[in-house]
């Protein structure tokens, strides 16, 4: 039975109907959603340091404005003829640029970095990277950088010099480069000291882990690309971390406490440059310890704290530090079923837990100079939202933003403003300035970009999950010439897996154009954000351990009995449709319920976990030996017999993170079963297909549910 449904906030996108005359294109759709369609904002929006003036894009990259938070007044700051004539290069776009100090930005144009003062207009160049360099990043002082060339890390002085870091001879040690396929919140493998002093940096053994063959077709005949992807429950990588000293030119490396093969996350530096902090996780993920490092000689010091959990513990921030005049520091814990903040010293000592809050903390946004105010980003009692606060060290915490929505804040360095872009159901874009006090400003408000087309209308709306009585919130877009008299078949888009949500308080509510476009097809479409989706607190997530795929289906049949009271619903002609974790949930709901969707299409599934990588599937399955009976029962390969409806299965060739194997293990599935299927490959592509592709993707998708939903 659907339990009451209550309205989560304003039921349609505010669109002007009067002036809709234009039929959207399943191309414009696909393309230009972020990019005709985008909001007007002020792009590329940065602080100068230390001052209260800001920068931001204008003639589409081609040149800088900057303005102070005083008054507001925009004038003209770089221009590409400022560059070109200055550093004698030739630049296509102001992009790329970071800033030093108040005078000097540091501005990429291709593999060279050019210092430059947008004052004096003078400046020059720093150093050209290597051409098969990767992953430059410059040091605090913006005086050398590191980068890495094929498994090595060297690090380049102003004069243009090039010292190796480390010269490992075996391909498979490789240095300061992303580690843990990029889980724990990790994207990189570089890491300087507040000061430039010091470079800590993973490294990875993985001379263990088996080699994964992508085709290449682009050369003749075709080739293996080999990836390094273990597999749940297979050989993983093995870390280290190590600590290069710029003056003496030596290494060392940390010694940790655990397994070879335990995961080491969320590196920080002490602000005197004297430890380093590395949060490392057991390879069951359920104990992590958050260790101390002597950075001259990589001995262990103590563990500062530990957290255990029965699913998982994925720390995913690293220590923040709020001063740099002294070392007590921040963690973000979800300890108590939400992400909160906590106050530390260096000895280990909890001094007081900041925040209390029963919403979810997204990350921590900066500091003000003197350490005492910390900013951070949370949904707010409406999961929905995307909001920002402040908190000071003895608890008091503020709320920054006044509007409802999603928004992406900017704090001044000396902590007195607040730039703040947002949307919401309603508000296509505005940008505000906040001072202090709490004050705000309006510097711009986007016109609705949509106002000229033909587009229909969404409606957010709660219904009770599977346990009958969690919240869960759906959208349903409709379209413009909705008539409630008639039935209409639905495509349900689904995602469902942890780190995603699909419904927010932003402008069109999280939903992909081309979803409006399937509307005006004469398609309602329809979302649920299942139980272990993302924002919503540890419980909420955490459901899914060691059974993924059966909580999130029942909370998905609880989306189809919804649909099934509304009298407007064809309920003979749903269809479904995800990619990735979503793709899993597509095949799963097709095999596991034949009976409720007459069409599935999914893109790049899993179909079975022991597939599926080390790191993400061990966190929420833990290995095919220690839950047998829970990889039995995710695996779609064991319900092929029971397909009904019409199945469409796409992958890209080149799929480095959801492989092939996945697709055509389900298919010999399939074939010896006796069952028909479709299949469409897209060659070259990874886990997505991008480009101008995306647009045959969709069609191929769309069209395959309308031709077969009738």
């Amino acid at each position: 039975m659907i339990k009451k449904i209550t309205v989560a906030f304003s039921l349609f996108v505010a669109l002007a109907a009067s002036a809709q005359t234009k039929q959207l294109t399943l191309d414009e759709s696909v393309l230009q959603q972020y990019r005709q369609f985008r909001a007007d904002q002020l792009s590329g929006f940065q602080w100068i340091p230390n001052t209260d003036k800001y920068v931001y894009y204008a003639d589409n990259g081609r040149k800088l404005l900057t303005a102070s938070a005083a008054n507001q007044t925009a004038t003209e700051l770089v221009t590409l003829a400022d560059l070109s004539t200055a550093l004698g290069d030739d630049f296509r776009s102001v992009g790329g640029f970071e800033w030093k100090d108040q005078n000097t930005m540091i501005i990429s144009n291709g593999a060279a970095y050019f210092a430059y003062n947008p004052f004096t207009k003078k400046g020059n160049k720093l150093f050209p990277v290597q051409a098969d360099g990767d992953n430059f990043t410059f040091d605090p002082t913006k005086k050398r950088g590191a980068f890495t060339e094929k498994n090595n890390l060297y690090i380049l002085d102003t004069d243009g010099s090039k010292k190796a870091v480390t010269s490992e001879s075996d391909p498979g040690i490789v240095s300061g480069q992303s580690i843990a396929r990029n889980e724990f919140g990790i994207n990189g493998g570089i890491f300087w000291s507040p000061k430039g002093n010091l470079l800590a940096f993973y490294q990875k053994d993985e001379k263990g882990v088996a080699d994964y063959p992508l085709l290449d077709i682009n050369e003749t005949p075709g080739k293996l690309q080999s990836i390094k992807y273990p597999m749940a429950g297979q050989t993983s990588e093995k870390p280290k971390v190590g600590i290069y000293n710029v003056t003496t030119g030596k290494s060392v490396f940390v010694s940790p406490k655990g397994a070879e093969d335990d995961y080491l996350t969320n590196l920080s530096w002490t602000p005197d440059e004297k430890f380093v902090l590395i949060a490392e996780v057991n390879r069951g993920q359920n104990d992590m310890r958050l260790n101390l490092y002597d950075a001259s000689t990589g001995a262990f010091v103590r563990t500062l704290l530990q957290e255990k959990n029965t699913a998982w513990s994925e720390p995913e921030h690293p220590a923040f530090f709020p001063s740099e005049k002294w070392n007590d520091f921040i963690w973000i814990s979800e300890r108590d079923g939400f992400n909160n903040l906590y106050l530390y010293s260096i000895d280990g000592k909890l001094k007081k837990q900041l925040t209390s809050n029963k919403f979810v903390l997204h990350d921590i946004i900066g500091s003000n100079p003197a350490g005492t105010e910390i900013f951070f980003s949370a949904t707010g009692p409406n999961p929905t939202n995307m909001l920002a606060y402040k908190v000071s060290l003895n608890g008091k915490q503020t709320q920054i933003t006044k509007d409802e929505g999603v928004h992406n804040v900017s704090v001044s360095t000396d902590g007195n403003w607040v730039f703040d872009d947002f949307s919401n159901h309603s508000t296509p874009g505005k940008s505000l300035l906040y001072d202090k006090s709490g004050k705000s400003k309006t510097l711009l408000e986007s016109a609705n970009k949509y106002k000229d087309y033909v587009i229909g209308t969404s409606e957010i709306k709660t219904i009770k999950a599977a346990d009958g009585t969690t919240d869960l919130y759906t959208r349903l877009i409709k379209p413009s010439n909705f008539d409630a008299s008639k039935k209409y078949p639905v495509l349900v888009y689904v995602y469902g897996g942890p780190h995603a949500q699909m419904i927010t308080n932003s402008y069109l509510d999280g939903a992909n154009l081309w979803m409006y476009w399937m509307a005006e097809q004469g398609y309602l479409v329809f979302t649920v954000d299942n139980r272990g989706s993302e924002n919503r607190g540890y419980a909420f997530e955490s459901v899914i351990h060691r059974n993924v795929g059966t909580n999130e289906m029942a909370d998905q049949l609880k989306g189809v009995d919804y649909l099934k009271s509304l009298p407007y619903v064809d309920a003979n002609r749903l269809a479904v449709h995800g990619w990735s974790f979503g793709g899993f949930m597509t095949t799963s709901l097709m095999l596991r319920e034949p009976n409720t969707f007459k069409v599935g299409v999914a893109g790049g599934p899993v179909t079975d976990w022991k597939y599926y990588e080390v790191m993400y599937g061990e966190r929420y399955m833990d290995t095919p030996a220690e839950n047998p009976d829970g990889f039995k029962t995710a695996s779609t390969l064991n319900y092929v017999k029971d397909l009904k409806g019409k199945l469409l299965l796409i992958h890209g060739t080149s799929d480095d993170v959801v492989v092939m194997q996945q697709n055509f293990a389900l298919i010999k599935a399939f074939v010896e079963a006796g069952k028909q299927v479709d299949f469409f490959a897209y060659p070259m592509h990874k886990h997505n297909v991008i480009g101008k592709d995306r647009v045959h993707l969709m069609r191929k998708v769309l069209d395959y549910v309308i031709d077969n939903n009738k």
